[in-house]
């Protein structure tokens, strides 16, 4: 895996962790407002799901195609 897949791993489980912890009422943020709270938690999840996915597409795009060769034998 290189650095950038990593990165994105990484910030998919914090915004999974941070998801957690606003369900069960122990946000990280300090804002006061529960459904502000909420609203920019999912903003932030959705964000770097979608940045992590997008960085995976591009990837898995960028990779040189195989081709299949046939070859007849006699």
């Amino acid at each position: 895996m290189d650095k950038g897949t990593m990165i994105s791993i990484i910030a998919v489980i914090i915004a999974a962790t941070n998801q957690v912890f606003v369900l069960l009422g122990k946000s990280p943020m300090l804002i006061d407002s529960t459904l502000i709270e909420q609203l920019l938690s999912a903003i932030f999840t959705i964000i770097t799901v979608l940045i992590a996915w997008v960085r995976r597409k591009k990837a898995y795009m960028a990779k040189p195609k195989k081709k299949k060769s046939k070859k007849k034998k006699n």
